[in-house]
Parts: structure tokens; C-alpha cells; sequence
């Protein structure tokens, strides 16, 4: 005796001379395929597109810096001559730099009055201080205007990611023209270590800080004291790190099985539904007329 296999068949399929086709059959049957078609493009763009996932951690994540970090800073000074500014750098290990020069220039703003001063420096991963000041002059001004614009105080390497809204250059814009000519400014840095991971596994490190400013008139029992911008600052031991990701392929492909599964799960019942209620009516119709 042959066994025939098509007896393990679980997918009967029903002669074309047995089935019925109606209008509110047709109807769910467009509706099922658009509502498909959505869902399969949705997921698709989900699929194509890349997630950013950040995560927090504890840790110095660029241990091949030298504990180091690179630092930006572009700042205008509308009313203090370009012979007068320089920048002071100090922290806990015993680093005291006064008129740091390398890889930093001043460019003269109305007309020699004032000065725009941008340099690039690196300071040790621990707390301390840079301040852009007159202690670096070989003659100490008698009343300094220390307003101010700061374009930009950047920490480590700058991320051009689009998905990732950090503050990386919070500072950048803040506008102190209206303020004390002969007030000090502390700006209180948290500098926040950030690592950005894309798809291959490329990390790029940055740092993004928050801020916290206060303006004052300093006095001493010698007099006034010489007014400066101090950017004080100390490193979270928190790290931020984004990394790149994409959808699996098999959760793609089981998303989309279960959309088209389910559509057409649903769509039989409301189908049957709508049949069954019809036939129905149908009947209390005959039933009425005889």
C-alpha cells in the first residue's frame, strides 16, 4: 500500500466552483493590501534606517589620550586690545602656565580696541582652571572691560552626528556685553567623557560639559582685583556612550511575516463577519416577503 503524502497536506485548498465572491469580501480584501503595503514600508524604513542607543557607564573610556584632553576656545573681547589678552592655565598637579601661546592667535576687532583670541590646548583629566585674563601683560591695565562673546568652548573631538543632541558647545553664543565692564565671570564646567560608537566599531571620544556662571566684583585688602574669565572645571566619572545600531535581518523578516499573517487572520474574521451578518439579513428578508 502507497501512502500518499498529499494527506499531510494542512493547506486544503478549496475548488474555485465552491467559493463565493462578494463585494464587502472585495472591500476588506483592498484594505487588508493597503494596510499591508503600510506596514511593510514602515518597517522597512525601520529596518534601513540607524538606531542610536546611549548607554551610561562608569569608567575613563580614552585611556590611550595620556590624560589628556584637547580643548577649543574661540572668544571675542570687543574692548580689550589683542597686547593685553592671554590665557592663564592651572590644575591639581601642579601645572601653572601663564600666557599659554602655542597653537593660539589673536586677531584685532575694532579697529585694534578690541581682540578675538582662539586656541586649541590640552589640559590634564583632572580639576583645574583656564582663565583668559591680562596677567600675562608686561603692564597691567588700570580698569580691563572684560565682556565678552564666546563662540565656542568645545572639549576633545567634535561629533558631526545629526542623531545626537548633546551639549557639546554649550557656551557657544553666550553674550556677557551687557555686563560689569570690570566684573569677573567664573563659568563652573562638569565636563561629562562621551564616546560615540558607528556602525564598524569605530569609537570616536568627545566630552560634553554642563555649565553654571556667576559674575562678580572681586575686592581684596589691597584693592580691586584685576577682573578675569575663569572656566573652571572637573570631570564626571560617568561616561556617555552612543552606539550606532541596526535592525537584525531575522527580526525584519519575522515582523513582516507576522504583519501579513496577521492582517489576514483579522481581515478573514471582519470578513466572515460581515458574511455571516449578511446572510443572515438576507434570510429575515425571505422570511418577511413569504
Amino acid at each position: 500500500m502507497v501512502f500518499d503524502v498529499r494527506r499531510l497536506d494542512i493547506y486544503r485548498k478549496v475548488p474555485k466552483d465552491l467559493t463565493q465572491p462578494t463585494y464587502s469580501g472585495a472591500v476588506v480584501s483592498i484594505l487588508c493590501c493597503v494596510f499591508m503595503l503600510f506596514l511593510f514600508l514602515s518597517e522597512l524604513t525601520g529596518f534601513i534606517a540607524t538606531e542610536i542607543v546611549n548607554e551610561l557607564y562608569v569608567d575613563d573610556p580614552d585611556k590611550s589620550s595620556g590624560g589628556k584632553i584637547d580643548v577649543s576656545l574661540n572668544i571675542s573681547l570687543p574692548n580689550l586690545h589683542c597686547d593685553l589678552v592671554g590665557l592663564d592655565i592651572q590644575d591639581e598637579m601642579g601645572r601653572h602656565e601663564v600666557g599659554h601661546i602655542d597653537n593660539s592667535m589673536k586677531v584685532p576687532l575694532n579697529n585694534g580696541y578690541g581682540c578675538r583670541f582662539e586656541g586649541e590646548f590640552t589640559i590634564n583629566k583632572v580639576p583645574g582652571n583656564f582663565h583668559v585674563s591680562t596677567h600675562s601683560a608686561t603692564a597691567q591695565p588700570q580698569s580691563p572691560d572684560m565682556t565678552h562673546i564666546i563662540h565656542k568652548l568645545a572639549f576633545g573631538e567634535k561629533l558631526q552626528v545629526h542623531h545626537v543632541q548633546g551639549a557639546f558647545n554649550a557656551l557657544g553664543g553666550a553674550d556677557r556685553l551687557a555686563s560689569n565692564p570690570l566684573a569677573s565671570h567664573d563659568y563652573i564646567l562638569k565636563i561629562v567623557p562621551t564616546v560615540y560608537e558607528d556602525l564598524s566599531g569605530k569609537q570616536r571620544f568627545s566630552y560634553q560639559y554642563t555649565v553654571a556662571n556667576k559674575e562678580y566684583v572681586a575686592y581684596s585688602h589691597t584693592g580691586r582685583i584685576i577682573p578675569a574669565i575663569w572656566y573652571r572645571y572637573d570631570l564626571s566619572p560617568i561616561t556617555v556612550k552612543y552606539t550606532e545600531r541596526r535592525q537584525p535581518f531575522y527580526r525584519f523578516i519575522t515582523t513582516i511575516c507576522a504583519i501579513i499573517g496577521g492582517t489576514f487572520t483579522v481581515a478573514g474574521i471582519i470578513d466572515s463577519c460581515i458574511f455571516t451578518a449578511s446572510e443572515a439579513w438576507k434570510k429575515i428578508q425571505i422570511g418577511k416577503m413569504s
